[in-house]
């Protein structure tokens, strides 16, 4: 990767973790089992904006496992260190599954083939030909991206709405960061064989989460689920 960090790492507030609870978290995690966490298999890095906000640019470090092949979720970190914030998550579905999807839901959701050809998507520390095996195929999927931090204002603490993010779709979009030597590597990489959908990526306009007060349900009206 060429560049800069454009992220920030802020200091999170609070008493530092005492002997006793580092103890405690020692015999859970010998006892307890991992399922979820262990299934992630893979670390991706790329950038995201905010979808109301395209000069708010944040470096996401995706850590991912597969559902199956069509779907893989995320887990999304501010950096590749042990003290990263989790700043947010993603799921990655196939063209097929994104294709099921209403029209209203579709503007949610963020093509992968200019971030995958463009090399501004890639997996630290892994040789290139191993890399592109895989991401020939993320180059025809789709994203779902919400961020729980904004860490690019310096928030110490998760603040505010969750927000939907949005990934690059185009050169002159990403600030200060070049991934050229990458980019010719993978000229032969298609996208979504349709093209991408003209609702993918919100339609091409800005997309925010609001708060809107609202009434809430009473307990009697909601359906019981359990027994």
């Amino acid at each position: 990767m060429e560049g800069k960090n454009i992220s920030t790492h802020p200091e999170i507030p609070g008493e530092k973790t005492k002997t006793g609870t580092a103890l405690v978290e020692t015999a859970t995690a010998a006892i307890q089992g991992f399922g979820p966490i262990n299934k992630i298999h893979q670390h991706l890095c790329a950038f995201h904006f905010y979808g109301h906000d395209m000069s708010r640019q944040v470096e996401a470090h995706h850590f991912c496992a597969h559902q199956n092949e069509e779907m893989r979720q995320c887990l999304i970190y501010d950096s590749p260190n042990k003290d990263a914030r989790l700043i947010g998550l993603e799921y990655i579905v196939s063209e097929n599954l994104f294709m099921t999807l209403p029209d209203d839901e579709k503007r949610m959701w963020h093509s992968h083939e200019y971030e995958v050809k463009s090399g501004v998507l890639f997996m630290p520390g892994i040789p290139g030909a191993i890399q592109r095996q895989d991401l020939d195929k993320v180059a025809k999927t789709y994203g779902k991206v919400i961020h729980f931090w904004q860490v690019d204002k310096g928030d110490d603490l998760p603040l505010g709405i969750p927000q939907v993010m949005m990934a690059l779709t185009r050169d002159g979009q990403l600030f200060g960061v070049s991934f050229e030597n990458e980019r010719g590597n993978r000229k032969y990489m298609t996208g979504p064989e349709h093209g991408i959908h003209p609702m993918a990526n919100a339609g091409g306009k800005g997309i925010k989460t609001v708060l809107r007060e609202t009434d809430c349900k009473p307990v009697d009206s909601v359906p019981r689920v359990f027994v």
